[in-house]
């Protein structure tokens, strides 16, 4: 019999525990054997005895530099280290020296981002082989992925008085799990806006069963008590998938403009007001199926007249270099339009389809400045 390939190692050298928990399960689910230290010191002890093929390294470290820690590690290790980092003014310092590092991500940093970064390193390492019945079925996965996920669109425009509501979606060229659904209510509408991480099929089905899982809570509870229901549903699936979800999940008061919602590790919705300010929603908690256990508090938001509700999906923010440029550039984009709609577009213009990685997609609620006429 073929001997099996060796598994891949990595190890995760980050002192926050919640980015280190992030980062381990993202790269267990990339198919990676993972191990992990608190500090610079024991995280290159731990690269000796495990002699990993990729490195996560923070430059912030308890005990020393994450710049001198990479130094050290090229003595003695070849895996590819990729370094993170929370401050803007630390990246000119990574890339303007020569520290030995293949690639560098700024906090806060999207999981597919992460996931396509390290794709692409080992890509460079591995010759290409051509296998045509591997494409053949591979470009079939594909395409059925894509069929599912389109499925899972709203097949409807919604409607809902004095509020002009719109959504777009561009797949990438090898599927996420990116989708969102509304439907209207007597009160307004239900909205939900997610993103399943992986690729392919795998993310497709588990989008679908988010969808299933959010429609299902319908007007029976109080969102506290649905989203906990759907959120506890949705992760026994993603436990034996090893996987996760980011997760918005809004309902809107027409009457009073209140939108109550749950972030469950999105932290890409949006309020513009009518005078061109923006304030990013908070995320309540993190991603759907992180950590066992977790709970999402219930927020809320007013929409006066003018003012929209603007949630986006990490494709876009993938585009810029900081969340604050994210946030200046969606408003700068959003500001102005005519319309929910053509507000959806020039946001999606911020990611170019010949450049984007990732799924980009969008979701505006417009409360109209005056009631909507026939």
């Amino acid at each position: 019999m073929p001997s099996m390939p060796e598994p891949r190692r990595a190890v995760v050298i980050e002192d926050d525990p919640d980015i280190r928990g992030l980062l381990v399960r993202i790269l267990v689910k990339q198919g990676f054997e993972v191990t992990q230290a608190e500090a610079g010191l024991p995280g290159m002890e731990e690269v000796r005895r495990a002699k990993p093929d990729l490195i996560t390294l923070d430059l912030n470290l308890p005990d020393m530099d994450g710049l001198e820690v990479c130094k050290l590690l090229r003595d003695f290790s070849d895996a590819f280290i990729v370094m993170l980092t929370a401050r803007a003014d630390e990246l000119d310092k990574l890339t303007g020296l020569d520290n030995g590092a293949d690639d560098y991500i700024s906090k806060p940093f999207s999981p597919r981002e992460l996931q396509s970064r390290i794709n692409a390193l080992f890509r460079r390492r591995q010759p290409s082989v051509v296998d045509t019945a591997a494409d053949t079925a591979a470009a079939s996965e594909l395409e059925r992925a894509t069929e599912v996920q389109q499925s899972l669109l709203p097949q409807e425009d919604v409607r809902v008085d004095g509020y002009d509501v719109a959504g777009v979606f561009r797949p990438s060229r090898s599927v996420g799990g990116d989708f969102y659904d509304w439907y209207s209510t007597p009160e307004g509408l239900h909205l939900t806006f997610a993103d399943a991480m992986g690729k392919g099929m795998g993310a497709a089905l588990i989008a679908a069963t988010v969808r299933a899982v959010m429609r299902s809570t319908g007007q029976g509870q109080d969102l506290d008590a649905a989203f906990a229901s759907a959120s506890s549903t949705i992760a026994a699936d993603l436990d034996s998938s090893n996987s996760f979800v980011t997760l918005f999940h809004a309902r809107l008061d027409a009457a009073s403009g209140v939108v109550s919602y749950v972030d469950a590790g999105h932290g890409l919705a949006l309020h513009i007001t009518a005078e061109g300010s923006v304030h990013r929603l908070p995320s309540g908690g993190p991603p759907v199926g992180a950590w066992a256990g977790s709970v999402w508090p219930q927020s809320a938001v007013g929409l006066a007249p003018g003012d929209s509700l603007v949630v986006v999906s990490d494709g876009v923010l993938d585009v810029f270099d900081s969340v604050e440029k994210f946030t200046e550039s969606v408003l700068a984009a959003a500001n102005g339009q005519v319309s929910a709609q053509s507000a959806c577009d020039a946001i999606l213009a911020l990611a170019p389809a010949e450049t984007a990685e990732d799924d980009v997609t969008v979701v505006v609620v417009r409360r109209l400045s005056a009631p909507a006429t026939a």
